[in-house]
């Protein structure tokens, strides 16, 4: 056996075996159709109260902890007053809503072109991940989650996504992971994928378990045990084990071991950590700590920082969706009191509508997967969960210098770095704000050769996250060159710095000014 194989055989067999220990699913679960609609409304209540909780602490934490005493704000009516003045908070809901809409109108069998062209032209911002997806589906890339056509594929979007695949397949993990392949895939690969299939697999158990463990174990076994991402939830539940009543320590060992993010151009060489491991982790942080307790459970997924709104929207969906609409504590309900019948942005669905869209689907998977609906009661056929395909965003490529590289109004630049790929940030803006949205076009030039021809739009809807990239380039110098084509006066074309990548980790890396 190869030396290599042998050892990644070895450290593999010694993964604790309560992460992979003997199922306790059942063959089948009955539950009341009132039951089902509870736990239903509970999931989508619960990410919504989440995401507002965590809404004024999104990215202020980077790499560090938001200390207790800071007192989070919660109060009535909070939903409804946040959703008005904030609609661009809910991306955790909208983009959900986006795909439900989907299947409501083209069937539970919808092709994935018609989920990517619902996301691409839905009414709403994106960021990260995916707008370089609806940028990618503009322009006709097929492959619009894969990293080599979108740096952002290990990023959090479509964990914060895949809420609905667990919410509408009950006890039917592999259903929900089915669901999790095609959709998941328009923005997201690797790491960026699996979360969303670990997150829906949570929600798919919650609806058949009241252990929270045991939900959060008994999911992780739909990630290959190989990928970066279940070794990071899998230390995770060792250090609960390990600290099982400090979840500031578990925090330090997650910052120490798994928090470098190779991807995301803006994350590198920078506290900034979209990436979707990280981010699984403190979903489970709070889960885990909060051990069925609401408070508890947002408290910890916010306090841990980074995506800190995302988290408890997530934790506290999977919660909602195992405790039920009807006992989320007062308290909570105060804060959603009214925002329950507004219809959230670039849809035209409130949660009133969500509920009962939800609620239809899961009838119809159950019916598919062999189990039972009748006038009062369903039976469900529940599913073990099943390991999905092995994926890996970024192999072999590892950030080597983050440069600050600003020129406004580009006619041409260039750089030359040593490495094997780069991504270059900027973006195209108007010259004034009385002028219309337009476009400025430029083309890249690698090594004295063309290599693309891309346009940029004004329009923050419609904008290319970053301006050019390369990745698995010959090892050696390099000469990245763009030239910008003027069409048009009143818009201009900047850069903001490149990130260089190697196929090694390189030493004493650091960011260098221009």
């Amino acid at each position: 056996m190869n030396i290599k194989i042998f050892i990644t055989y070895l450290c593999l067999s010694f993964i604790p075996l309560w992460v992979s220990g003997a199922s306790k699913l059942p063959s089948t679960v009955t539950m009341t159709k009132a039951r089902l609609l509870d736990k239903i409304k509970g999931g989508w209540a619960g990410q919504t109260i989440g995401v507002t909780f965590g809404s004024i602490t999104e990215f202020r934490y980077q790499g560090t902890l938001i200390q207790d005493c800071y007192t989070i704000p919660w109060h009535e009516g909070y939903v409804k007053e946040t959703m008005r003045v904030w609609p661009d908070l809910y991306d955790d809901l909208y983009v959900n809503l986006t795909f439900m809409d989907v299947l409501e109108n083209v069937g539970l069998d919808a092709p994935v072109d018609s989920f990517a062209h619902a996301l691409a032209y839905a009414d709403y911002n994106l960021w990260g991940a995916n707008q370089a997806a609806r940028y990618n589906i503009m322009h006709g890339v097929k492959e619009s989650g894969h990293w080599l056509n979108n740096p952002h594929a290990d990023n959090i979007d479509y964990q914060i996504e895949a809420d609905f695949s667990g919410l509408m397949c009950p006890g039917m993990p592999n259903s929900a992971s089915a669901i999790n392949d095609k959709v998941g895939h328009i923005m997201s690969y690797g790491d960026g994928w699996y979360g969303g299939v670990y997150i829906g697999a949570m929600y798919s158990l919650a609806f058949v378990s009241d252990d929270i463990e045991f939900i959060v174990t008994e999911a992780l076994k739909t990630i290959p045990r190989e990928s970066k991402f279940y070794r990071c939830i899998a230390d995770l539940i060792k250090w609960h084990k390990q600290y099982p009543n400090d979840w500031k320590q578990t925090w330090f060992e997650l910052e120490k071991k798994h928090t470098d993010d190779v991807g995301s151009p803006e994350g590198a060489f920078s506290p900034l950590d979209c990436d979707a491991r990280i981010n699984a982790a403190y979903v489970v942080l709070g889960l885990l700590y909060g051990n069925g307790n609401f408070t508890k459970t947002l408290e910890i997924s916010t306090r841990a920082g980074q995506d800190s709104d995302c988290n408890p929207c997530t934790a506290g969906g999977i919660l909602g969706t195992m405790h039920g609409y009807s006992n989320i504590p007062d308290y909570w309900m105060k804060g959603l009191k009214g925002g329950e019948d507004i219809i959230i942005k670039g849809t035209s669905m409130s949660l009133n509508t969500v509920y009962d869209m939800s609620y239809r689907h899961s009838l119809k998977m159950i019916q598919r997967n062999a189990g039972k609906v009748d006038n009062e009661q369903v039976v469900i056929k529940v599913q073990k969960p099943e390991t999905v395909r092995l994926e890996v965003c970024f192999e072999g490529i590892y950030p080597a210098k983050k440069v600050s590289f600003n020129h406004d109004d580009i006619q041409e630049i260039s750089f030359d770095f040593e490495g094997t790929g780069f991504v270059l940030r900027g973006e195209a803006v108007k010259k004034s704000t009385e002028f219309p949205d337009g476009k400025v076009y430029a083309t890249l030039f690698l090594d004295g050769k063309e290599i693309e021809r891309s346009d940029f739009p004004t329009d923050f809807r419609n904008r290319k996250n970053d301006l050019f990239w390369r990745y698995q380039l010959p090892k050696g110098k390099h000469t990245v060159t763009v030239k910008v084509n003027k069409s048009d006066e009143r818009y201009i074309l900047r850069s903001f710095e490149y990130v260089t990548y190697s196929d090694q980790p390189v030493k004493g890396t650091e960011v260098h000014p221009e």
